[in-house]
Protein backbone atom coordinates (compact mmCIF):
# COMPACT_ATOMS: atom_id res chain seq x y z
CA UNK A 1 0.00 0.00 0.00
CA UNK A 2 1.49 3.46 -1.02
CA UNK A 3 1.16 6.54 1.16
CA UNK A 4 -0.78 8.48 -1.36
CA UNK A 5 -3.12 5.64 -0.76
CA UNK A 6 -3.28 6.16 3.26
CA UNK A 7 -4.32 9.20 2.98
CA UNK A 8 -7.39 8.61 1.14
CA UNK A 9 -10.05 11.46 1.16
CA UNK A 10 -8.01 13.28 3.43
CA UNK A 11 -5.38 14.24 0.20
CA UNK A 12 -3.34 17.55 1.36
CA UNK A 13 -4.52 19.93 -1.32
CA UNK A 14 -0.74 21.61 -1.51
CA UNK A 15 0.71 21.22 -4.64
CA UNK A 16 3.61 20.50 -3.27
CA UNK A 17 2.90 18.25 -0.60
CA UNK A 18 0.89 15.94 -3.25
CA UNK A 19 4.25 16.09 -5.33
CA UNK A 20 6.21 15.27 -2.02
CA UNK A 21 3.86 11.82 -1.75
CA UNK A 22 4.08 10.93 -5.31
CA UNK A 23 7.86 11.23 -5.01
CA UNK A 24 8.70 10.17 -1.79
CA UNK A 25 10.66 6.78 -2.95
CA UNK A 26 12.62 8.31 -5.61
CA UNK A 27 13.26 11.59 -2.76
CA UNK A 28 14.06 8.59 -0.61
CA UNK A 29 16.50 7.10 -3.22
CA UNK A 30 17.98 10.51 -3.63
CA UNK A 31 18.68 11.24 0.15
CA UNK A 32 20.45 7.68 0.28
CA UNK A 33 22.79 7.92 -2.54
CA UNK A 34 24.27 10.63 -1.82
CA UNK A 35 24.44 10.23 2.49
CA UNK A 36 25.39 6.55 1.91
CA UNK A 37 22.73 5.74 4.31
CA UNK A 38 19.08 4.32 4.17
CA UNK A 39 18.11 5.25 7.74
CA UNK A 40 19.33 9.17 7.31
CA UNK A 41 17.69 8.77 3.59
CA UNK A 42 14.73 8.08 5.89
CA UNK A 43 15.23 10.72 8.28
CA UNK A 44 16.15 13.78 6.13
CA UNK A 45 12.81 12.56 3.94
CA UNK A 46 10.40 13.18 6.95
CA UNK A 47 12.43 16.35 7.73
CA UNK A 48 11.26 17.65 4.19
CA UNK A 49 7.49 16.64 4.42
CA UNK A 50 8.01 18.94 7.92
CA UNK A 51 9.62 21.76 5.67
CA UNK A 52 6.98 21.76 3.32
CA UNK A 53 4.24 21.37 5.40
CA UNK A 54 4.88 24.07 7.75
CA UNK A 55 6.12 26.32 4.65
CA UNK A 56 3.89 29.58 3.35
CA UNK A 57 1.46 27.98 1.62
CA UNK A 58 0.78 31.20 -0.73
CA UNK A 59 4.52 30.94 -1.97
CA UNK A 60 4.26 29.37 -5.27
CA UNK A 61 6.74 27.63 -7.76
CA UNK A 62 6.60 27.60 -11.22
CA UNK A 63 8.64 23.98 -11.19
CA UNK A 64 7.03 22.99 -8.23
CA UNK A 65 9.27 19.33 -8.72
CA UNK A 66 12.55 21.44 -8.90
CA UNK A 67 11.66 23.25 -5.78
CA UNK A 68 11.23 20.07 -3.64
CA UNK A 69 14.81 19.10 -5.43
CA UNK A 70 16.13 21.96 -3.98
CA UNK A 71 14.63 22.23 -0.68
CA UNK A 72 15.60 19.08 -0.17
CA UNK A 73 19.21 19.78 -1.19
CA UNK A 74 19.39 22.56 1.63
CA UNK A 75 17.26 20.14 4.19
CA UNK A 76 20.69 17.70 3.20
CA UNK A 77 23.40 20.14 3.61
CA UNK A 78 21.94 21.86 6.87
CA UNK A 79 22.22 18.02 8.51
CA UNK A 80 25.58 17.91 6.75
CA UNK A 81 26.26 21.57 8.46
CA UNK A 82 25.00 20.79 12.27
CA UNK A 83 27.08 17.10 11.64
CA UNK A 84 30.38 18.92 11.32
CA UNK A 85 29.42 21.78 13.74
CA UNK A 86 28.84 19.04 16.33
CA UNK A 87 32.26 17.56 15.36
CA UNK A 88 33.94 20.50 15.64
CA UNK A 89 32.46 21.14 18.79
CA UNK A 90 33.23 17.67 20.47
CA UNK A 91 37.15 17.87 19.14
CA UNK A 92 37.41 21.15 20.64
CA UNK A 93 35.96 19.69 24.15
CA UNK A 94 37.99 16.49 23.78
CA UNK A 95 41.71 19.06 22.91
CA UNK A 96 40.73 20.91 25.99
CA UNK A 97 39.54 18.07 28.47
CA UNK A 98 41.53 15.09 27.68
CA UNK A 99 45.29 13.75 27.33
CA UNK A 100 45.58 11.12 24.26
CA UNK A 101 48.39 8.45 23.93
CA UNK A 102 48.47 7.00 20.83
CA UNK A 103 45.03 8.10 19.83
CA UNK A 104 43.31 6.95 22.50
CA UNK A 105 41.53 8.95 25.47
CA UNK A 106 43.27 8.78 28.35
CA UNK A 107 41.05 9.80 31.43
CA UNK A 108 43.16 12.55 34.02
CA UNK A 109 41.40 11.98 36.86
CA UNK A 110 40.16 8.59 38.75
CA UNK A 111 36.24 7.45 39.54
CA UNK A 112 35.25 9.55 42.43
CA UNK A 113 34.54 6.10 44.40
CA UNK A 114 38.35 4.89 43.82
CA UNK A 115 39.41 8.22 44.51
CA UNK A 116 37.87 7.63 47.88
CA UNK A 117 38.99 4.25 48.25
CA UNK A 118 42.50 5.18 47.74
CA UNK A 119 42.11 7.94 50.33
CA UNK A 120 40.78 5.73 52.55
CA UNK A 121 43.43 3.07 52.35
CA UNK A 122 46.42 5.69 52.71
CA UNK A 123 44.59 7.18 55.99
CA UNK A 124 44.81 3.53 57.09
CA UNK A 125 48.38 3.11 55.98
CA UNK A 126 49.54 6.54 57.87
CA UNK A 127 47.83 5.16 60.79
CA UNK A 128 49.33 1.60 60.95
CA UNK A 129 53.10 3.13 60.28
CA UNK A 130 52.43 5.50 63.01
CA UNK A 131 51.66 2.41 65.40
CA UNK A 132 55.02 1.01 64.59
CA UNK A 133 58.09 1.21 67.21
CA UNK A 134 60.25 4.23 66.31
CA UNK A 135 63.51 2.28 64.83
CA UNK A 136 60.86 0.43 62.43
CA UNK A 137 58.93 3.42 61.61
CA UNK A 138 62.11 5.77 60.68
CA UNK A 139 63.54 2.41 58.62
CA UNK A 140 60.37 2.36 56.62
CA UNK A 141 60.13 5.85 56.07
CA UNK A 142 63.26 6.54 54.51
CA UNK A 143 63.38 2.96 52.67
CA UNK A 144 59.72 2.96 51.23
CA UNK A 145 58.36 6.70 51.16
CA UNK A 146 61.61 8.51 50.41
CA UNK A 147 63.25 5.91 48.45
CA UNK A 148 66.29 5.45 50.08
CA UNK A 149 68.47 2.65 49.51
CA UNK A 150 69.33 0.13 52.76
CA UNK A 151 72.69 1.02 52.66
CA UNK A 152 71.91 5.08 52.68
CA UNK A 153 69.36 3.81 55.33
CA UNK A 154 71.68 2.91 57.53
CA UNK A 155 73.86 5.32 57.18
CA UNK A 156 71.38 8.01 57.67
CA UNK A 157 70.62 5.67 60.87
CA UNK A 158 73.97 5.09 62.15
CA UNK A 159 73.34 1.27 62.06
CA UNK A 160 73.89 -1.83 60.10
CA UNK A 161 72.39 -2.66 56.72
CA UNK A 162 71.43 -5.75 58.21
CA UNK A 163 69.42 -4.30 60.88
CA UNK A 164 67.92 -1.86 58.26
CA UNK A 165 66.35 -4.99 56.59
CA UNK A 166 65.31 -6.40 59.56
CA UNK A 167 63.20 -3.09 60.52
CA UNK A 168 61.82 -3.58 56.86
CA UNK A 169 60.86 -6.98 56.94
CA UNK A 170 59.27 -6.49 60.23
CA UNK A 171 56.96 -3.36 59.46
CA UNK A 172 55.98 -4.88 56.36
CA UNK A 173 55.19 -7.91 58.35
CA UNK A 174 53.38 -5.48 60.73
CA UNK A 175 51.49 -3.65 57.95
CA UNK A 176 50.21 -6.23 56.20
CA UNK A 177 48.93 -8.40 59.48
CA UNK A 178 47.46 -4.98 60.24
CA UNK A 179 45.46 -3.89 57.40
CA UNK A 180 44.82 -7.24 56.24
CA UNK A 181 46.59 -7.28 52.50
Amino acid sequence: MSIVADFGAKRPTDPLLEIYLERRTNLVRFFAVRTGSVTAAEDLAQELYVKLATRDPTVTAENPVALIYRIATNVMLDRARGEARSVARETAWRVVAHDTVGGDDVADQAPADEVAASRQRLRQLVEAVAELPPQMQRAFRLHKLEGRSHADTARVMGISVKSVEKHISAALKALTTRLGR
